[in-house]
């Protein structure tokens, strides 16, 4: 038997950052993606959002890669939201995406983060958010490409 604890919050946006996540489905798409996750074999700790991007904090498990896992989240649930009609002006997700790792000890913290995603964005923006994230977890990015 193998042991694992890989938490990873993944972060991405919708393309253009357009406000295309109506707020009244948005749980439609949480239960989605929590299908999604489940069918790969990991744990959903926590989704949630804002009309333009959402948070997943979820362990990985050791038999898919992360950026499979991502992209395979990201087809999904874009075929899904651009065919059931409850997203009429959704075009998709940008192709990036950011993913930060946790210790057990920050999990219950990184777990109400993602839970006051609607609350956060009343004092942060996503650009300075991801920014932030980023520069938290001492990944270096150019300016240019968050955007």
């Amino acid at each position: 038997m193998s042991y694992r604890q890989i938490f990873y919050q993944i972060v991405f946006g919708t393309k253009y950052r357009k406000m295309t996540i109506a707020e009244q489905h948005c749980e439609q798409l949480y239960k989605y993606i929590w299908g999604i996750v489940k069918n790969k074999k990991c744990h959903l700790y926590r989704i949630n959002g804002v009309e333009g991007h959402i948070h997943i904090f979820s362990d990985l498990h050791p038999s898919i890669s992360l950026a499979d896992y991502v992209k395979d989240i990201k087809v999904a649930s874009s075929v899904w939201m651009k065919s059931n009609g409850l997203f009429p002006d959704f075009e998709g997700w940008q192709d990036s995406y950011g993913a930060f790792t946790y210790s057990v000890k920050e999990k219950d913290n990184v777990i109400n983060y993602v839970k006051n995603q609607k609350e956060h964005h009343k004092k942060e923006t996503f650009q300075n958010e991801f920014k932030r994230l980023l520069t938290e977890n001492d990944i270096e990015f150019n300016e240019k490409y968050l955007l």
